[in-house]
């Protein structure tokens, strides 16, 4: 043994692999694709969609962008240099955000994480990008130890806005810091970067509805400004085309049963712009995605709300305080930078939870609603056909001579005739079997709850009839309680599709339908009334008169009113009789996006006031997971 060790000992040690002469070198990332055979432009705007330092990862972006239109679209990223908090000081932002969220719901603080913003947006061509992050590098290099420690923050607290502002002289000191970086970079990498010039501050809260005021508040106070942090100033870049976009991440796979369909894959990420929305039905949106840069029309309770940064990709780390300086680059912004690593635990416990049908409410309290007051129910009808089997499903279910044939068993056995023909079906569509199941389950629910209902009102949409009927059935009141027919609470006309309005079922052939419809009931606002493509204020305007109508009509008579109708009358019924103003049309179309089927909500009337207020519903919320089309002989006879 001590021979072995004596020969060991001898061996001489290896030189410097750097200095052989016969030593290959690696080529940088951009060299091995091109080696490989990918274009140039391809090759560089994969490595700057995943982060530039992982050829695996640049290689498997360009095959699955093969199909995307815009592979060899020249347009550059844009990018960003922020402030990011690390150790304990970013896990009580963290605990803010969560909570702030769980307690008043998002607001637009929560599209980006954490941070102090240092300039603003800028462009950089994909051959710099690399340049740019040695610009940062150097940048940071120089300013070590020169930045006081910690950041002192104080808080701010107005009526729209919460946040932790930077001492003034410190400050200066930062904006000095993104200027010296702004010359680095349009030196390096030829970029025009404007420094921010305004206040710095951390973002807490703003854009909330002002009674969260007093809670927002409360829980910016629970935050140590002054806990420990390295403050890492990160850069990062986003789809310059998506910038206006709203961000949604898929939960549950899908295959396109149509030609304009997009795939989903559980995990990625969808852009959707709110003006591109006019060629989709309710039940789906048009949207981009990231994985594939494909477009087209996707279910959207297959979806969930997202947050902006969630697809940002970062380029390079830099501490500006401590002596360490962690350099992060190839990686999305899926977590929570912590300590220059990512941290996807935190991110989850902020995101929205997933569900197909993400019930309107975390939780139901115990109070038992009043009977001696007025109260309405509003509720979203169920599950459509178009959305479960795709928008051509009247070409697919009727015969040449218009007969209805079922090919699923979610689809009805049979469907009501109508005047027009079967066409008509595809503005009008029927709610499935699942459709009517779900919809007796609230009825069930709402009689073991001891719910009687009065008055039932409803949109003249087939679907909201049907869901209407099914509810009655479940509360065993079908046939003794009539359904009125109202074609003011019909859904935004802007919505629909083409230059017309559906042609709905007149009451007269709904009633010879087996439908419990009121044939004598005259509607507040008629057909005749509803214009299409109607502004959203139009819109607004009107629910809010046919619901005061509605309510008025019953008082005395009643204390519970039933309304069936569509996503935006949860919202579009109930916010202005609470005296609320609307909201913008942008922020009103992403709270009905989420309002699910049979999405149920309560009004109570305070005392004889003629204000109302949202209170718990009887029944608990309705949740359920998808059930994808079977078809044994191509899955289970392949060769």
């Amino acid at each position: 043994m001590a021979a072995k060790e004596e020969l060991y000992a001898k061996v001489t040690p290896r030189r410097q692999r750097a200095t052989r002469p016969s030593t290959v070198k690696h080529g940088s990332a951009l060299d091995v694709l091109l080696s490989m055979g990918f274009p140039k432009t391809r090759a560089l705007k994969a490595l700057v969609s995943t982060g530039g330092k992982n050829v695996q990862a640049a290689c498997d972006w360009l095959f699955s962008h093969v199909d995307d239109p815009f592979l060899d679209d020249p347009l550059p990223r844009e990018y960003v240099l922020y402030l990011r908090p690390s150790g304990p000081l970013l896990q009580q932002l963290s605990l803010f955000w969560q909570q702030s969220r769980l307690s008043c719901g998002k607001n637009k603080a929560h599209n980006i994480f954490p941070h102090i913003t240092l300039c603003q947006f800028f462009v950089c061509a994909d051959g710099k990008v690399e340049a740019l992050s040695d610009a940062l590098q150097t940048t940071a290099a120089k300013w070590k130890s020169r930045i006081p420690a910690p950041l002192p923050l104080e808080l701010y607290t107005s009526s729209t806005f919460i946040g932790l502002f930077v001492e003034e002289q410190v400050a200066e000191v930062l904006k000095t810091f993104a200027s010296d970086f702004a010359a680095e970079a349009a030196a390096k990498a030829d970029v025009h970067i404007e420094p921010h010039k305004k206040q710095l501050h951390v973002t807490l809260a703003y854009h909330f509805q002002a009674s969260h005021l007093p809670i927002l508040e409360k829980l910016a106070k629970n935050v140590d400004a002054s806990s420990g942090c390295d403050w890492l100033a990160v850069l990062f870049s986003r789809d310059i085309r998506f910038a206006n976009h709203e961000t949604l991440q898929v939960m549950y796979p899908y295959m396109p049963q149509n030609d304009d369909e997009l795939e989903l894959v559980p995990g990625d990420f969808i852009f959707m712009s709110p003006v591109e929305q006019s060629s989709a039905s309710e039940g789906w949106v048009y949207g981009t995605a990231l994985g594939t840069g494909l477009s087209g029309l996707l279910p959207e309770n297959y979806v969930n709300r997202a947050d902006e940064s969630d697809t940002w990709v970062v380029h390079g780390s830099q501490s500006i305080l401590n002596c360490a300086s962690p350099s992060i680059s190839g990686s999305t912004v899926g977590g929570l930078l912590f300590d220059g690593q990512l941290n996807d635990s935190l991110l989850d416990s902020l995101m929205d939870p997933p569900g197909l049908c993400s019930p309107m409410q975390v939780s139901r309290q115990t109070t038992e609603l009043s009977l001696s007051k007025m109260r309405m129910f509003v509720c979203r009808h169920g599950e459509r056909m178009d959305v479960v089997f795709g928008k051509h499903w009247v070409t697919q279910c009727f015969d040449s001579k218009g007969r209805y044939i079922r090919s699923n068993l979610n689809m009805p056995s049979s469907l009501p005739a109508r005047i027009g023909g079967h066409r008509d079906y595809d503005k009008d569509c029927p709610i499935t079997v699942f459709g009517s199941t779900q919809a007796r389950l609230v009825g069930e629910a709402l009689l073991e709850s001891h719910a009687k209902i009065d008055f039932v009102y409803c949109s003249p949409s087939l679907r909201c009839v049907q869901t209407a009927q099914h509810i009655l059935q479940g509360l065993l009141q079908d046939g003794k309680t009539k359904i009125r027919v109202e074609p003011g609470l019909f859904e935004w006309t802007k919505w629909v599709s083409g230059t017309s309005l559906p042609t709905w079922i007149p009451p007269a052939d709904l009633a010879a339908a087996n439908l419990s419809v009121d044939t004598t009931y005259r509607p507040h606002i008629p057909i005749s009334k509803l214009a299409v493509s109607e502004s959203y204020d139009t819109y607004i305007s009107r629910s809010f008169q046919v619901t005061r109508e509605i309510m008025a009509e019953c008082k005395n008579l009643g204390n519970t009113v039933l309304i069936v109708a569509h996503a935006s009358s949860l919202e579009a019924c109930t916010r202005q009789i609470q005296g609320l103003s609307p909201q913008n049309a942008k922020d009103f179309v992403q709270v009905v996006r989420k309002i699910p089927y049979l999405g149920f909500c309560a009004c109570e009337e305070l005392g004889e006031t003629g204000v109302w207020q949202l209170v718990d519903p009887p029944i608990l919320p309705l949740t359920h997971g998808p059930n994808h089309s079977f078809n044994w002989r191509e899955m289970l006879m392949q060769d």
